[in-house]
This record gives C-alpha cells, sequence and structure tokens, in this order.
C-alpha cells in the first residue's frame, strides 16, 4: 500500500472513558481492523490516532462508540482528517498531563461478575481476596487524587504490583490491564479487625470471620466499604437494631438493608423488573422498595419492625464490593447498612478517625489500609413515572456531570443547606459533587470545604464567580463569602474561616447581620433563588433550554419578598422567571419549632379559617396542645410574632398529616409528609375512580399571581372525617387536589413543557399523577433523571442561573436581589 492511499484519523474523544477499559477496547479494535497508531490517555479525556484505508478508518469511527465497554459514557467523538505519518504497529502511549483537567472521573462501580467468580472459587489466587477488581468494577472516585486518572494519581500509588499483577496490568488483552487498584493477596491492601480502642485483634480472613461470628449474637461492627464506614447490625435483630438508634442518636429514620441476592430482595420486598435492574446495576444504589406482604396481609417479618418503624417500605441494597458480597454470603441473613457516623455528621473515611467518632457505637472495627480519597455516601433511588429517580446523588453516580448545551464561565455553585452539593462548571460539564448532607455540624461544614478544594484542585480552574442560595443565614451562603474573597485573592489552598463558628459568635459577615463582601472585594457573588435554581436545576437535568412552567413544591426556600416560599409556579428558565401562582400564606407559629411539630402547623390552618374558634376544636392536633399553650400560640399568630408567613407545600403536607392524626410531631425531615404518601396507598392508585379531589380553589386577579387557596381543601377534608372517612381516602384526595390545581395552572399559562421540581416531587404518587394528568392534556412534563428534585440538585440550578446571569450583565451585576423587609425565612437549621 503506498503512502498516498493512507489517510490519518485523530479522535479527541470526552466523556467517561478513563478506567473502564476504554483503551484496550480501542486497542483491540485497532488489531482487529488492522490499523496503524496509538491512544493515549490525558486530562481533557482520551486520544487516539489511526491510520489506514479510508473506508477502514469508517468503519473504526462507527465502532468505537457502538461496541464500547458497557461501562464507558462518551460525551463527544471529535474526529480530525489529517496527512498519514506512517506509523508502524498500534501502541498504548503513556498518559500526558497538562494543565485545566477536564476529563470525566468515573464513579466507583460495583462488583463485576467475572471477578465475583474469582471471588469464590477457591482454585484462583484471588478467592477470598476482599479487594479483588479490574476495569469492569471498583473504586474509582473514591481513590483518585489528580488526572489523568493513573495508578500513581491513586491511593493505591503506595502498593506495588507483585510480577502476577504487573503482567495484567500491562496486558493490553487482559481486563485488568492499567485497572488502577488492580492488586491480589501478595501486594495489595488487607484488612483487619479491630477494637473499639484501635487495637489490632486478626487479620486477613480470620478478621472477617471474627467480625462476623459478633454480628450473629446482635454486636455492631464498624466496617470499612469503598467511601466510609458502615455500621452493621443484624437487620431481623430487633433489639440490636434499637440498640444501633440509641448509640447513633437515630430515632426513627428508616436504615438502609443489605440483602445477598436479588433473590434475598425479593423475599423481603416487592421488586419490579425496573427495580431488580438497578438493585443489579453497577452503581448499585440503596432501591426504596414495598415490603413484601404475607397471605394474611401482614407485613413480612423477615426485617425488624425496628429497622423502618411504622414504613411500608424499606431501602434495600446488594453488595457493592468484595468484602460486603463476602460477609453476606457467609451470614446468610440481611443485615442493617448505615451510616458510619452520628447523626448529621458526614461519614467517617480513616481508621483513627473512625475509632475516635465511632469507639462509644461499633463493638467491632473491620478495617482496611487502603486509604479512602474522599468521602462518598450510598446513593438512594426510587422508580417514578417510568424511570429511575434520586434521593440521593453519591456512589455510582457522583462525579458524573450533567452536560450543558454549551460551554459556560467556571463557576462554583455552593447549594443550600439541606442535603447539599456543590457544583463546579467546567467547559460545558457541570461535575456534582457527591451527597453531603446538611449544613448543621462543624463536622458537616469541614467536609463540604474539603471538597470544594478538592473539586477546584482536580480541575485546575479559578471560578469566575461564586454562586449560592439567596437566604442569608445558610452557613453554604456564608462560606460563599469566604470562598469569592478567598479566590479574589488567588489564595484557596487555604480553608476560609470556619463558618460555622462565624454563625455562633456573630462575627464580621455573619447570620448576626454583618454585610458580606461587597462588590469589587471579591469575585462576583451570585445570589440564586432557592426555587428558580430548582426549576433551572430541571431544565438542566432534561437538557431543555426553556421557557417552562416550574411547579416548585418544597418545604422551605428564601422568596425576595424575605418569606419562607414553597409551593411556587415559577415561568421561566435559567434567565428569569415570573411568579405566576403560590400556594396562599400561612403563619408558622414558633418559626422552627413548627418545622418540627406538624401539629403546629395544623393550629396554624385552622386559625387561617375559623380564628379564635379554632384553638376550641376537638381535634388531635388541638388537643395536643395544653390550653396555656394554645393561647399562646393563638397570641403569636394574631400578633404574627415568631410567626413567619409561608407559602410551603411541605409545611402543608406536615398540617394535613396532622389532621389526619399521623403525626403530631416528626423526629426527621420529610416523615409526616411521608406518612400522608404511605397512607394515601390504602385507597388504591392515585386515578381510582371511587375517590375524588378535594377542592382547591385558584383565585386572584390576571395581573398578579394566581393563589392556590387551601381552605376549602382543608375544610372539606374535615367534614369527611366527621363523616368517618378513611384517612387514607381523605389523604388520596387531598393529593388529587394539588395534582387538580398545578393542572389548573397549566391550563391558563398554556406553557407546552411543565417541570417538576422540589422535594415534595419526591413523593411517587404526586409525582406519577401529576405527570400522568400532564401528557393526557397535551402537556410535556419534565422530570428529573440526573439529579434529585430535592435540594441535592440546587447547585447545578445555581450554575445554570450564574452562567446565564455573566452572559447576560456581565460580571458586575449586583450580588443580591434587593428584598422586602428583613429576613424572616424559617430555614429548617439551628443556625438562623
Amino acid at each position: 500500500m503506498s503512502r498516498t492511499e493512507i489517510e490519518r484519523l485523530r479522535l479527541e474523544i470526552h466523556g467517561a472513558v478513563q478506567g473502564v477499559g476504554f483503551r484496550p477496547f480501542v486497542f483491540r479494535l485497532a488489531h482487529e481492523l488492522h490499523v496503524q497508531g496509538w491512544v493515549r490517555n490525558d486530562p481533557h479525556g482520551v486520544f487516539v490516532e489511526v491510520e489506514g484505508r479510508r473506508e477502514t478508518l469508517e468503519r473504526f469511527l462507527d465502532r468505537l462508540p457502538a461496541e464500547r465497554p458497557p461501562n464507558a459514557v462518551l460525551q463527544s467523538v471529535e474526529p480530525t482528517w489529517l496527512t498519514a505519518e506512517g506509523y508502524q504497529g498500534f501502541t498504548i502511549v503513556e498518559s500526558r498531563g497538562t494543565s485545566h483537567p477536564t476529563a470525566v472521573v468515573l464513579p466507583d462501580l460495583a462488583t463485576c461478575p467475572d471477578c465475583l467468580r474469582e471471588l469464590h472459587d477457591p482454585r484462583d489466587h484471588r478467592y477470598r481476596y476482599p479487594f479483588v477488581n479490574c476495569t469492569h468494577c471498583g473504586p474509582r472516585f473514591t481513590i483518585v487524587r489528580k488526572l489523568p486518572y493513573d495508578r500513581p494519581h491513586t491511593t493505591m500509588r503506595a502498593f506495588r504490583l507483585c510480577p502476577e499483577c504487573r503482567t495484567e496490568y500491562e496486558d493490553p488483552l487482559d481486563r485488568r490491564f492499567h485497572a488502577q487498584p488492580n492488586a491480589c493477596p501478595r501486594c495489595g491492601p488487607h484488612i483487619a479487625l479491630w477494637s473499639p480502642r484501635g487495637e489490632s485483634l486478626r487479620e486477613g480472613d480470620a478478621a472477617l470471620r471474627e467480625a462476623e461470628d459478633a454480628l450473629r449474637p446482635g454486636k455492631i461492627v464498624a466496617l470499612k466499604g469503598l467511601g466510609g464506614f458502615h455500621l452493621v447490625v443484624d437487620a431481623r435483630n430487633g433489639d440490636a437494631v434499637t440498640e444501633l438508634r440509641r448509640r447513633k442518636g437515630r430515632d426513627e429514620k428508616p436504615f438502609a438493608v443489605m440483602v445477598r441476592d436479588l433473590e434475598a430482595a425479593r423475599q423481603c420486598c416487592e421488586v419490579s423488573p425496573e427495580a431488580a435492574e438497578l438493585l443489579a446495576s453497577p452503581q448499585a444504589p440503596i432501591v426504596l422498595l414495598r415490603r413484601r406482604e404475607t397471605a394474611e396481609g401482614e407485613i413480612s417479618d423477615l426485617i425488624a419492625d425496628e429497622v423502618a418503624p411504622g414504613n411500608p417500605y424499606l431501602g434495600l441494597l446488594l453488595p457493592s464490593t468484595p468484602l460486603h458480597h463476602l460477609l453476606l454470603a457467609d451470614l446468610g441473613f440481611p443485615v442493617v447498612a448505615t451510616s458510619g457516623n452520628l447523626s448529621d455528621e458526614p461519614i467517617a473515611i480513616d481508621n483513627l478517625e473512625a475509632v475516635e467518632r465511632l469507639g462509644s457505637i461499633a463493638d467491632l472495627f473491620l478495617v482496611h489500609n487502603r486509604p479512602i480519597a474522599r468521602h462518598v455516601d450510598d446513593s438512594v433511588v426510587f422508580v417514578g413515572a417510568g424511570a429511575p429517580r434520586l434521593l440521593r446523588r453519591a456512589r455510582g453516580y457522583a462525579p458524573l456531570p450533567v452536560r450543558l448545551t454549551r460551554k459556560v464561565p467556571a463557576i462554583l455553585a455552593l447549594g443550600g443547606h439541606l442535603k447539599n452539593t456543590v457544583a463546579l462548571s467546567v467547559g460545558d460539564n457541570v461535575f456534582l459533587s457527591q451527597h453531603l448532607g446538611d449544613m448543621d455540624t462543624p463536622r458537616a461544614l469541614a467536609a463540604c470545604e474539603r471538597v470544594i478544594r478538592d473539586f477546584l484542585d482536580l480541575y485546575d480552574v479559578e471560578p469566575a464567580a461564586v454562586a449560592h442560595d439567596l437566604h442569608p443565614d445558610y452557613a453554604s451562603t456564608q462560606m460563599a463569602g469566604e470562598w469569592a474573597a478567598r479566590l479574589a485573592g488567588s489564595d484557596a489552598s487555604k480553608p476560609p474561616q470556619d463558618p460555622w463558628e462565624r454563625l455562633l459568635t456573630g462575627t464580621p459577615g455573619s447570620a448576626a447581620g454583618a454585610e458580606l463582601p461587597a462588590t469589587g472585594s471579591s469575585q462576583p457573588r451570585i445570589a440564586v433563588q432557592h426555587h428558580h435554581a430548582h426549576l433551572a436545576s430541571c431544565l438542566a437535568d432534561c437538557g431543555e433550554p426553556g421557557p417552562a412552567l416550574g411547579v416548585i413544591w418544597d418545604g422551605t426556600g428564601y422568596g425576595p419578598d424575605g418569606t419562607v416560599w414553597g409551593g411556587e409556579l415559577l415561568l421561566g428558565s435559567a434567565t428569569g422567571y415570573e411568579r405566576v401562582a403560590h400556594l396562599a400564606p400561612f403563619r408558622l407559629p414558633g418559626g422552627e419549632a413548627a418545622v418540627v411539630e406538624p401539629r403546629r402547623v395544623a393550629l396554624a390552618l385552622l386559625w387561617e379559617i375559623e380564628g379564635d374558634a379554632a384553638l376550641e376544636r376537638d381535634l388531635p392536633a388541638v388537643r395536643a396542645f395544653a390550653r396555656s399553650e394554645r393561647r399562646l400560640l393563638g397570641q403569636m399568630l394574631d400578633r404574627g410574632f415568631h410567626a413567619p408567613v409561608t407559602t410551603s407545600m411541605g409545611r402543608l403536607f406536615d398540617g394535613v398529616a396532622s389532621l389526619l392524626d399521623l403525626h403530631q410531631a416528626r423526629t426527621f425531615e420529610g416523615q409526616a409528609a411521608m406518612a400522608v404518601e404511605h397512607v394515601a396507598e390504602g385507597a388504591g392508585s392515585w386515578e381510582s375512580a371511587d375517590v375524588g379531589a378535594y377542592p382547591l380553589d385558584i383565585i386572584g386577579s390576571e395581573s398578579g399571581p394566581r393563589i392556590l387557596d387551601w381552605r376549602p381543601t382543608i375544610t372539606t377534608l374535615l367534614d369527611d372525617q366527621r363523616r368517618g372517612v378513611s384517612a387514607a381516602i381523605a389523604a388520596a384526595r387531598f393529593h388529587n387536589a394539588l395534582i387538580e390545581a398545578a393542572l389548573g395552572i397549566a391550563r391558563e399559562v398554556g406553557e407546552e413543557a411543565v417541570a417538576l421540581s422540589g422535594g415534595c416531587f419526591q413523593n411517587r404518587r404526586l409525582l406519577e399523577g401529576l405527570a400522568t394528568r400532564l401528557r393526557r392534556e397535551g402537556f410535556r412534563p419534565l422530570l428529573h433523571e440526573r439529579v434529585p428534585a430535592n435540594d441535592g440538585g440546587l447547585s447545578l440550578g445555581q450554575v445554570a442561573v450564574a452562567a446565564a446571569r455573566l452572559e447576560t450583565q456581565g460580571p458586575k451585576f449586583p450580588e443580591h436581589p434587593e428584598t422586602k423587609g428583613e429576613p424572616t425565612c424559617v430555614s429548617e437549621s439551628p443556625a438562623s
């Protein structure tokens, strides 16, 4: 073949293509097609150059995305045709490091079938080795320290490969070619059993066996996994689970349960084909499933009631690491596998740190010596409206980016207060952090600081702006001010002053009233209204530019008028919005106290309808207060003292839970609203013909926002109670009232696209009911799939809004929109 008949094809490939066996795949494809050239990892992705006849190179280009490895995610393949160089053979060349990486770091992946076979094969030299992995599975995000993703840049750098593992690692035809965590019992990490004082008791398989012997009679074991520690206990043993609750400080919030396999999952829960696929996927998330009922209609007793008190659902997950697989196979029974932390703290990742923090909880510690680069919790998913819906985005999903429709400036977004995540835009990718939790403790804030530095170091960018929630008292807002000032000083290596300490002491810039840094003194700061961020997040998640009607229903969000928003219908896009409708306002007597006591919300709803007469009603919500307490609450409601105004849909759900006598107080966020959803299932599906809907009037003029008047809803619900209508029917009619009201506004507005976002759309009944009704009437519902509908998706929306403002207003737009009046917003944070 003459040189003139040969062409050169250069490919720049972006996406999750490092650590998934992509280069050996390219190597095998090149050899099969007899083309010459090379493939290389790069901080921006994978680069390929191949030479051959035009028709052969075109086949190579066609087959590359079609036959890619199963865990590879290709965002783009950019071809360039060039003059041939005369390459001889095809090689995998050494990775190259450059500044400003843009490559996608792959999430951690659950153990693949090939590695599982080796794990359980007595003839294999990796038999019962807790760290077996290959390019198709194992740790990625939790071990990488910098890009490109090569072994020297991971926490495996200290483990020198033995000759056999080195041969696998260097063989392009082996599935362990450049599997960065590759190891075996001779050269890799190992496990050990520690006492609560950090004393080493056993090592290797003997450590695992002794930990299992402790679990059988009901002991609690702290087990180090991929992204941190699990606290493990026998899920059948109610007394042991109760003791775990006491030690961990977690009263009633459900625990996750790990089962050996799908067969075990089906024994205790109803597992649909979609749920089975999720459970067994490489992401291996916790999946919310309805508990199986016995022939007599009772809930199966295979899992102790104490695991999820009063909850018809369980969060199930399958083992995601070889260590978990060995544990569950040996035990033969399900275990609670909850995050290794005290309530409201981040998960522990270091052995000595775990002993310090969990020594009062765990009876034994099953540890290992592979360092964890960053903490990552288990992801939580449910199947709703025909697709997986994320409740917590972490292991298996983070930090895969959401790709925007255009390139945007580098923006650091710090999310909100609850279910926090941070985000960083690089080009047209928005990299979302793993779930960070609630910003309620010094440890949580310190973990958030580490993640911010981690992202800035990993992607080596200087943000053009810092975005945050509009609420002035959120810890994340204070943190945004510190980071903006530090970035402007080009010294992001040092952490800013502890924002929690500043909130408690009232030092300058804190919630005590001092001003945040002025324009020009720091990087631009962009305050984004909470529900606008939800709308923008849903649009970005769905790849939609907008405009759309956003049905944004949640518990708390600071409004530009200084009140608590939460039952909003917004028309707009990332560029801006109009508040076209909202829930009729009511007061929250006691502010924060009303967030944790649904009875206060119920009393406030009754007071809006009946005034002082509500204080004498013979209802559970009223009887829950002493007469003197009622008088005090009545005065607060009458005078508006310590009773902020809200339009919160989440609080309306709480009030209904109290009126139905499901919960007068709650012990974890969302508990009361979940109870309303669950009890409604007793009335059948959301569209059962004999259920109907309560009236919920739409009032107001065309010149201002329409008002969703809930007063007829509550009045009719109380009438039903007097007639003996069941709580199930009442709860179902309440859901249907909300669906009909949202549909009514959609008809009035006439926008085809309708985005559903906010924490209330974690409610499967509400989500599926409204989405189905919208479709039937010709609307196009937009539902979250890649990020949660709850506040875990706020940081994505903040990036989108901030980018739009930078594009339209430039860098000198106002940092903080003017508000009407002083902040009176309930934040669900003790810092407020």
